[in-house]
């Protein structure tokens, strides 16, 4: 007996050195980044038995056969380019637009508007408006859904919408949206909304694709007005988590030519995840805006041949003349946006960082205190914003840029998350935007505390968070 629980014990052995020796070969030859690659080897090495079940979870690093249609169909490139020559940007063929264009795959065009709705009041306020006119078509996707307050009232609506004849699509994320029931969906098919099952989806959307999620927030109707921004359907963010308290957040409410590019996107997303072909059905021809502000929608995602995420935070970083401005609620860099960042502020620029001072998450919460007096040497002021938890998304350069969407300061959002922003061209409303994050910043306090004054615990969890930030 002994024997061979011996044996046994020396083939787990080997078969756990091969499996992890496999694992590790896999995360050097295959990670987006040196720093994924060490932080998997290290972490595999260090602890194989936690370190194996979280890798074959969470070590996929490109997701494949997503079909990127703006990218690889000529004929989609064509009709877009043409579409889009109808509606040239403020300046034409301006350096400025020249890599948020190729990152986008999709040129800037004018003849837009861009409403700022601060907080979930407005937001939804508008939201369920939009929703309430729609007359042919409502596309709706979020990355999470709540059965509660705000959800029920979002369902009402669709439901109401499929009820006087409005084709209603719904794309949601499996893991995101974990805990959505069955009876709220059952509601939404029997009345005619067409939903995307995520525990039959092959991609992004699927909670079985834990790694890579579709974390974007986005409503379009009739494809003339458009809606993208940080806030997902839960009361939460309407303040009502007594944890958080106020939920600072931000939307953008589109009209104009931007709405068929943010439009394109959600066709790409529906198609992955049910292989129909939606786009002969939909308005791509939206009216232009009074406003006519120049602007592009920039997606991104780990199907693409580029790490665009990452590269849109150092293209805006590049552009910087006199500041940048940014709130996010994880900053947990790479060491490319880091070090765009730095240089930024060591050429002079007016350099913050507007993050929560309220702990959701406690890993990314602790890495960002391993960034924070790095950042500092250089003149970076972190903001630590005090008036609850603030979960918006907002970059402003200089200006006359400014980009509101859904995608975080951290690796997740660089390469795992698929993600948009809508990059806006215009200096009314990078002044608008201004105001705004100026008025955020007198409910925050500058950060001066270095990391060595903190609690021994926070000293000595955050460089090791750190370690584990390419994979956070």
């Amino acid at each position: 007996m002994g024997s061979n629980t011996t044996i046994f014990a020396v083939l787990l052995a080997v078969v756990l050195s091969l499996t992890v020796a496999f694992a590790v070969w896999r995360a050097i030859s295959t990670a987006r980044t040196p720093q994924g690659a060490a932080a998997w080897t290290v972490f595999l090495l260090a602890a194989p038995w936690f370190a194996l079940p979280a890798y074959l979870i969470l070590g996929q690093h490109k997701l494949k056969g997503y079909r990127v249609t703006r990218r690889s169909s000529r004929l989609v490139r064509r009709e877009m380019d043409a579409f889009c020559a109808d509606y040239p940007p403020a300046d034409p063929g301006s350096r400025r637009y020249r890599a948020f264009e190729r990152l986008a795959a999709m040129p800037a065009v004018g003849g837009n508007s861009a409403e700022l709705l601060v907080d979930g009041r407005a937001t939804f306020d508008a939201v369920f408006a939009a929703m309430d006119r729609a007359e042919h078509y409502l596309l709706v996707q979020f990355y999470t859904i709540a059965e509660d307050g705000v959800g029920n009232d979002m369902a009402a609506r669709m439901i109401a919408a499929a009820e006087r004849g409005v084709l209603v699509r719904l794309i949601f994320d499996g893991v995101g949206s974990y805990g959505l029931p069955a009876h709220y969906l059952k509601a939404l098919r029997d009345a005619g909304v067409e939903v995307v099952d995520p525990a039959n989806a092959p991609g992004p959307t699927s909670r079985f694709q834990i790694n890579f999620r579709n974390h974007r927030k986005t409503v379009i109707i009739d494809g003339e007005e458009g809606f993208i921004g940080g806030h997902n359907v839960k009361d939460d963010y309407l303040g009502k988590n007594p944890t958080f308290g106020p939920w600072r957040d931000t939307h953008l409410h589109l009209r104009g030519p931007m709405v068929a590019q943010l439009q394109l996107v959600f066709a790409e997303d529906w198609h992955w995840a049910t292989g129909e072909s939606i786009g002969s059905g939909l308005n791509w021809r939206p009216e232009s805006a009074e406003a006519n502000l120049s602007g592009l929608v920039l997606p991104s995602g780990p199907a693409d041949d580029m790490d665009t995420g990452a590269l849109f935070f150092i293209s805006a970083l590049a552009e910087a003349r006199a500041r940048v401005w940014i709130a996010t609620p994880y900053f947990v860099p790479d060491q490319d946006v880091l070090s765009a960042l730095v240089s930024a502020a060591l050429r002079g620029c007016d350099v913050k960082v507007l993050v929560p001072d309220t702990i959701d998450h406690y890993l990314p919460w602790l890495a960002a205190h391993a960034f924070f007096d790095e950042v500092r040497a250089a003149g970076v002021e972190v903001l630590r914003y005090e008036g609850g938890f603030v979960h918006q998304k907002v970059m402003l350069v200089d200006d006359d840029l400014a980009a509101v969407g859904s995608a975080n300061l951290d690796n997740r959002s660089f390469r795992l998350n698929f993600e948009t922003m809508a990059v806006i061209f215009d200096r009314g409303f990078a002044s608008r935007v201004a105001k705004m994050l100026e008025a955020d910043f007198t409910r925050a306090y500058k950060m001066d505390k270095p990391l060595s004054a903190h609690p021994l615990w926070v000293r000595a969890a955050a460089p090791l968070a750190r370690l584990l930030a390419p994979i956070l």
